[in-house]
Order: C-alpha cells, then structure tokens, then sequence
C-alpha cells in the first residue's frame, strides 16, 4: 500500500509492526496536529522507498493547519503534511534503472494521471487528476518514509545536501517563472514584484540566469535588505504609499527610463499587476505567480494594444534537473534562505509551523523557510 500517495484510511492505522516503523506527522482537524504511528509503505515496482531526511515547510502546510483548506481543496479526513521532501533511497522497485539504494534524491510531490489531454500534451502540473503531497485527499512526506514513483525522484549531486534538495521545490516555481514563463534571458532587466520568499527565489533565479538587471518592490525594507545581500548589484523599490502609475514610473527610472523586458508578480495584489502592466515594454511578459483575489481591476486595453502577455502560473513542470544544476553549479545558493532547522519530534516540528505561521523564530528573527531533518 503506497499510503504516500493514496487517500486517508482510518483501518490504515494500527498497532503493527508496520505501523511501528514508521511515524508522521498527521493532520486530524484544524489546529490538530500530532506526530503518530504510521503504516510503513511498500514499494511497488516502478518506486523507490525513500528515508526521509530533509522536509521544508511551506506557507500552504501552515494554512491547512490553521484552516483545513486552500481554495478547492478541502480536507475531508485526516492527512500527513509537507511536500518539499529529500531523503535516501532504502529500497528500488524491480522496473527502476534511474535509482539505487544509497542515492540521496529529492522527490517532486506530484504525480500525474498521464493519461488526460493536459498530461498528452506535456503539462502535466495542469493534470485534474493530479496527485500532489499534501493536498487532500493525498497524503505528504513529513513521515520517516515514502513510497514514491521512481521518475519524480531525482539524485541530487554530492555537493547538494538534502536540505538543499526539499528546496527544489519552492525553487521549481522560481525556475518554472522565470525560464519557461517569463522568458528571462541574459541581460534582460525583470522586475520583481513581492520580496517574500518565493519573490526571493525568483529573484535568485533570474540572477541565476544571468539577468542583466533584477529590480525587486515590497513595502517591507528587512525584506528588501536582505534579499539585497544575496544578489550583487540588486535594485530594490520601497513601494509603501506610490499607486500604480508612481510604482511603473519608479522602475522605469531605475531601467534608465525604459520599460523592462518582463515582470514577476509574487504579491497577487491588484495594484501591482496594474503596475507590472504598465512597466512592461511592449511586447513583454506579465507572470503571474501570487495568488490574490479571483476577479481585479487591470488595464488590460494597454497590455492587449501593446502585447504584453499575461502568464498565468499554476506550481511547475519539468524544472527538477534544472534546480539541481542552478544549485550545484553555484548559480543558485538556497542556504541562507534556511534560516530556522528543527528535528523530527512533536515539540520541535510544533515550533516549526508556530515560526512559519508567525514569520519569526523563537529568537525574534526572520523565519524564511523552516527546514525539518530527520
């Protein structure tokens, strides 16, 4: 039974030697979460088992945790969290010649149907039927181990540690923007919008692929300092009380009085795409990667009259290999963006979500990705 990847059975939790093996941290209802017993999966033939040795945990784990829900996905019973996974292999399926047992890989959680037009056509994060870590009624990877279809785990190089691997999925969204959507080429100029983490990331990306100038807004300076310390020659756009017009004006004079190439909204409001729209050359790309309220008012005649398109971001595809040269390459170092670490245990996997829930560790400082090891 690949528990990993299969809804939640009640049965499924007993008092076996199975269960005993393996342990997770499973979600019962809101604000109930408890590190239990769980069945060990079995590896089917075309799996590897992995170990489970670095989870990270994302905005939307602490969501459901706080609310039992995002948008359509609703919990119905209770699920094992987290989806930003690495570990070693302990076990490989009789059909699998991409894997061995002892490779440290990183998982990317989901898994689709193949067999629906979106997936015929090659997009399969597009895929209805998709199966994705943590996303009810799919169960995650913050458990010791998980069953997992050999072609989504990808080895990870001796110089990317698993920390670095569970990283290659919020790093996937930034890779996914910037090289299959907004198109980011050398010495172009992108402008960021959000110095959160994901904008961080695309940020990151965008130097990774040697953009030739990346101008990153937020209201919030911290943010902005600090992304300015990872990315030499930054230009960064305090937006606090400038409307849309003022924000297109700011960096245009930070482009030399040009439009840029291309935009990555990771805030979601309405002022901002407005503000991306009218700062795009003609020509150019809008992505959109924040989610923010399902109907805004946009100046969609001025992007339709100078054709900049507008490019919806629903996770990724196809990014993994990419992820992992960006980081061993030295193109893209995620380390400092691990600011808080904790252990596999109930008290310390609880301080973890209260970081991320809060944004600030129980020093005081920035909690930026909180990394879980096993």
């Amino acid at each position: 039974l690949r528990t990993s990847l299969l809804p939640f059975c009640p049965s499924q939790i007993l008092d076996t030697a199975m269960a005993a093996e393996n342990e997770a941290m499973l979600l019962r209802d809101i604000r109930n979460m408890n590190l239990e017993a769980y069945p060990k999966p079995s590896c089917g033939p075309d799996d590897v088992l992995v170990a489970m040795k670095s989870v990270g945990i994302c905005g939307s784990d602490v969501h459901y945790w706080q609310h039992g829900e995002i948008g359509d996905f609703k919990m119905t019973g209770p699920m094992v969290i987290g989806h930003e996974s690495a570990g070693e292999v302990v076990e490989v399926g009789a059909n699998v010649t991409n894997c061995k047992v002892g490779d440290r890989v990183a998982l990317e959680p989901g898994v689709p149907c193949d067999t629906c037009e979106q997936c015929k056509e090659g997009k399969y994060n597009l895929c209805p039927d998709i199966r994705f870590f943590a996303t009810p009624p799919i169960h995650g990877s913050l458990q010791r181990y998980v069953a997992h279809p050999a072609r989504f785990s990808f080895a990870l190089p001796e110089n990317v540690t698993t920390e670095m691997g569970a990283m290659c999925e919020p790093l996937s969204v930034g890779v996914y923007a910037c090289e299959q959507k907004a198109r980011v080429k050398p010495g172009h100029t992108v402008a960021v919008f959000g110095a959160g983490p994901i904008g961080t990331i695309c940020s990151l990306v965008a130097n990774g692929m040697e953009a030739g100038k990346i101008i990153l807004c937020d209201i919030n300076p911290e943010r902005l300092e600090f992304v300015a310390t990872l990315i030499p020659g930054l230009v960064t756009i305090n937006t606090t009380g400038l409307d849309s017009a003022a924000v297109a004006a700011k960096i245009e004079e930070a482009n030399g009085g040009k439009k840029v190439d291309s935009c990555i909204d990771c805030a979601g409001a309405e002022p901002v795409i407005q503000a991306a729209i009218y700062c795009t050359k003609n020509g150019g790309c809008v992505c959109l990667v924040g989610m923010g309220r399902p109907m805004m008012n946009v100046p969609l005649l001025n992007a339709s009259c100078r054709e900049v398109e507008l490019q919806g971001v629903f996770r990724y595809r196809n990014t993994y290999p990419a992820c992992i040269d960006l980081m061993a390459t030295g193109k893209v170092d995620v380390k400092p963006l691990i600011t808080h670490r904790f252990q596999f245990t109930q008290e310390s996997m609880m301080q973890a979500f209260e970081a991320c829930k809060s944004g600030k560790g129980k020093d005081g400082s920035n909690a930026i990705k909180c990394m879980i090891n096993l």
